[in-house]
């Protein structure tokens, strides 16, 4: 599950169009809506009480800083109750499951649950529950992409490439729907890389008007950097390695964090507002105080 450190989760988006949270149970049931630009379809946020913890049972992990224990793909949690209801939700970082905490399936997990396999579960019909775990990562992929997508058409300055957007968004939800076969035979890299096209122009549309040099810092290692008090706004920190590092008081207004590795980052002080394709697990990996300003669209974390 965790992605980066000990056991990297394979199979996941690919840094310039994903955030690289860490992966485990679910916790984001009443999620605010997340985009810097609006709130994106419902069917984008997660609904655990209609998901089958498919997250807790389809994706591995291994025991470190982010899981007390090792477990294997397919198998489930042994902290999931028979309700599909985590039993340690309330205590997840005290209980040493932060990667828990920052995970979100962005309404994948009730697509498969509901739609994909009609309403019956895993438990009550066992034959399907291998096609049904192959099939959640892949979902979990196309829904980030819808996630996306979606804010690159609130972006009023992105209008030049919404027509294109428009028509990728249309063609991602038709595969979603498809059957579990189609599903897992896609090949989510090529269409990833069709789609990134797009969000890559919305997204320097989206900060052409940003005055001053704007910073380049695409997929570049900062881990640890130190960052306090840097000005970059309208900087293009897209799938930026950023773990553990110091942006306290940092102008992050208008920057493109699309895939930005942001776990354990300091966030203290800083001013995300209008941040693009930041996600509420990106900023539930990173540390933050009452000073720091985030999107509209998001909410503060509750450790911070």
């Amino acid at each position: 599950m965790p992605q980066g450190g000990q056991g990297r989760q394979t199979g996941q988006p690919r840094p310039d169009t994903a955030a690289r949270g860490e992966h485990g149970t679910r916790t984001k049931r009443g999620a605010r809506p997340e985009g810097a630009g609006g709130e994106p379809r419902e069917e984008l946020r997660a609904d655990c009480s209609s998901c089958f913890g498919l997250c807790c049972v389809a994706l591995p992990f291994a025991r470190s800083t982010d899981f007390a224990a090792d477990k294997p793909a397919g198998q489930p949690c042994s902290n999931l109750r028979q309700d599909f209801r985590c039993g340690i939700h309330v205590r997840l970082r005290d209980e040493g499951y932060q990667g828990c905490t920052v995970f979100d399936c962005f309404g994948a997990g009730q697509k498969v649950s509901q739609v994909t396999f009609g309403g019956t579960d895993w438990r009550a019909s066992p034959s399907t529950a291998r096609a049904m775990f192959a099939v959640f990562p892949v979902m979990r992929q196309l829904h980030e992409l819808l996630r996306y997508v979606t804010e690159a058409l609130a972006l009023p300055s992105a209008r030049p490439v919404h027509k294109e957007l428009r028509r990728a968004r249309a063609h991602i939800d038709d595969l979603s729907r498809g059957t579990p076969e189609s599903i897992t035979a896609l090949d989510v890299d090529a269409l990833r890389g069709e789609v990134n096209a797009s969000l890559l122009r919305a997204s320097e549309l989206a900060r052409a008007h940003v005055p001053g040099r704007r910073r380049n810092h695409r997929s570049a290692d900062l881990m640890g950097a130190r960052l306090a008090g840097a000005d970059l706004r309208g900087a293009s920190l897209r799938g930026a390695l950023l773990v553990a590092a110091d942006l306290g008081g940092a102008d992050l207004r208008e920057a493109d964090l699309i895939g930005a590795d942001l776990r354990d980052a300091d966030l203290s002080g800083a001013d995300l507002t209008g941040a693009l394709f930041l996600t509420q697990s990106q900023l539930d990996a990173a540390r933050g105080d009452a000073a720091t300003k985030v999107p509209a669209a998001l909410r503060r974390p509750a450790h911070w």
